[in-house]
């Protein structure tokens, strides 16, 4: 088998969508993710000096990737815009637990903990690279139609 083989390539593939972040201080975004929402590093690309290419982080089964700023590749940070358009969801077992562990860790409180009209347990926080991130316990599973009677209900009264 050649050295180049399909055998020997990384095993690091995921099926699906992911998000592909850029922040400015993507090692200290690294560590903070990793306290603040219990990422998992799965591993990173480091120039010399210690800036980012690329990391990849699982948070349950999913991936985020992140790297530094690259303006000359057109990647940039939130701060580059003056802020972010995106957000990102994580579903969690504790919405109040995660949000304390987020806030404990650094993350700016948006919206606290509340029970929310589609069934679940949701907040925000805004952690300190841009970024703002809902956090969200299924409370009670509902169906899309009773959601809809729910919101529909929420907004006439």
């Amino acid at each position: 088998m050649s050295e180049h083989s399909s055998a020997q390539a990384s095993p690091i593939k995921h099926a699906g969508i992911a998000p592909y972040i850029c922040v400015r201080g993507a090692a200290e975004a690294i560590d903070f993710y990793v306290a603040a929402f219990g990422a998992v590093e799965e591993f990173r690309l480091t120039e010399p000096e210690g800036k980012v290419g690329h990391a990849q982080l699982l948070f349950g089964d999913s991936v985020l990737m992140i790297c530094d700023e690259y303006p000359d590749f057109g990647a940039r940070a939130p701060g580059a815009f003056g802020g972010s358009p995106v957000s990102l969801h994580i579903n969690v077992e504790d919405c109040d637990a995660a949000f304390a562990r987020a806030v404990a860790a650094g993350a700016t409180e948006l919206r606290l903990p509340k029970d929310e009209f589609y069934g679940d347990r949701s907040a925000m926080v805004a952690c300190p690279f841009g970024y703002r991130w809902h956090l969200n316990a299924m409370k009670t599973p509902l169906t899309s139609a009773e959601m809809q009677a729910r919101w529909s209900e929420m907004l006439q009264g």
